[in-house]
């Protein structure tokens, strides 16, 4: 739909508003306009923007996006007797909340990569206790690195969510960090070893990938209990293959849980291997 014919009036006052690239006979940059701009947004505004971006994300950079909001924005009557909203300083603002997304995301993967390199090398001589996550990296949900961790309570492995802070043991100086577990509350946040209970995510098999599945292999197994259904660690004892059915894998694997020795046979659908 044209906005134009929608706004007309708002679309005249933007127009006599507009200020090229300067602020004054200071050049424009980044920087600047979003010292300039940042304060002169609303606070439904705000929310409008960070509704908009959680559900668009890179999409909101969209310059006809940008203006149609700034148009939005300008004709509301929350904004009379101030300056329209021009689409740039719409489109400074969600560039500027892309770039902390990235940001986040490269903190929580460096902090990661340094508590592990800690872990494998003893690391240096550092005073036992807790250390919170920098406030910035703080519960970062770990959207491109994927992560499960071994619980404690049932030795089960669930998807890592967020790293939350991390301590060294005073009895030998393990390395542990506190998780919060994918879809879990804080109440299930538990103290994990990052050297033997915190790994990159088990990958689930297609059909067609059983070939990569042999006897010895650790595998990711998924078991159903009569309490819960859980994944745990076991090594494969045991391969029937067997013709696929047009597309559908029909092998059988035995597998032995590390945990407790159970023995079980389970078709393909229910083991995810190790990444190589």
């Amino acid at each position: 739909m044209d906005t134009d014919s929608l706004f007309p009036i708002c679309q005249e006052s933007q127009k006599q508003s507009a200020v090229d690239t300067q602020i004054g006979n200071k050049p424009m940059t980044f920087s600047n306009m979003m010292e300039n701009c940042s304060s002169e947004f609303t606070l439904a505004e705000i929310i409008e923007m960070e509704k908009s971006f959680k559900g668009l994300k890179e999409a909101s950079l969209n310059p006809e996006f940008c203006q149609k909001l700034a148009t939005q924005f300008s004709c509301s009557h929350n904004r009379q007797g101030q300056s329209s909203v021009k689409w740039d300083e719409v489109h400074a603002w969600f560039q500027e909340k892309q770039e902390q997304e990235v940001a986040k995301s490269t903190s929580s993967i460096k902090l990661f990569g340094d508590l592990c390199i800690f872990s494998s090398t003893g690391g240096p001589n550092i005073k036992h206790k807790t250390s919170p996550i920098p406030k910035v990296e703080s519960a970062v949900v770990l959207k491109e690195l994927l992560f499960e961790a071994k619980s404690a309570r049932d030795l089960a492995w669930y998807d890592v969510g967020s790293f939350l802070s991390y301590k060294v043991t005073t009895n030998g100086g393990e390395l542990l960090v506190r998780v919060r577990f994918a879809g879990f509350d804080n109440s299930n946040d538990e103290w994990v070893s990052v050297e033997k209970e915190v790994r990159e995510r088990s990958i689930p098999l297609d059909d067609s990938e059983c070939h990569m599945v042999e006897v010895g292999d650790l595998v990711l197994c998924y078991r159903n209990d009569e309490d819960d259904d859980m994944y745990f660690d076991a090594h494969v004892v045991r391969v029937e293959r067997n013709s696929h059915h047009l597309t559908a894998c029909n092998c059988v694997f035995v597998v032995r849980y590390d945990h407790d020795g159970v023995e079980e046979n389970v078709d393909l659908h229910k083991l995810c291997r190790r990444p190589s």
